[in-house]
């Protein structure tokens, strides 16, 4: 089972959609290392299930599991702030938490 289960809608096969693709599956690869798993649904193959998920606009990336759910819709190409937005910590932010200094007395 994967840590990470997230949707990408998008509408149709354009460039923006690609890039869009593109942004969010390098951010995981880089991120996550394989503990996800990302389906991208083109909304005008599956209308009803777009409706299903009450996605009004693409791209909307919902990050399911783990809790709680989180959506970002529109530009994904900043993959910090996609991540920040869906909550996430990287391994890299992992490998990185700062260290606090010793306050000197």
């Amino acid at each position: 089972m994967y840590e990470f289960r997230l949707y990408l809608y998008i509408s149709g096969e354009t460039t923006n959609s690609a890039a869009g693709a593109w942004s969010v599956k390098s951010l995981l690869n880089e991120a996550f290392r394989g503990r996800y798993s990302l389906e991208v649904i083109n909304v005008l193959d599956h209308p009803q299930r777009a409706e299903n998920d009450n996605i009004l606009a693409t791209p909307t990336l919902i990050k399911a599991a783990p809790p709680p759910e989180r959506r970002v819709v529109g530009d994904l190409s900043d993959k910090e702030k996609v991540a920040a937005a869906l909550g996430l910590t990287t391994d890299k932010e992992k490998q990185e938490t700062p260290r606090h200094p010793e306050s000197s007395q």
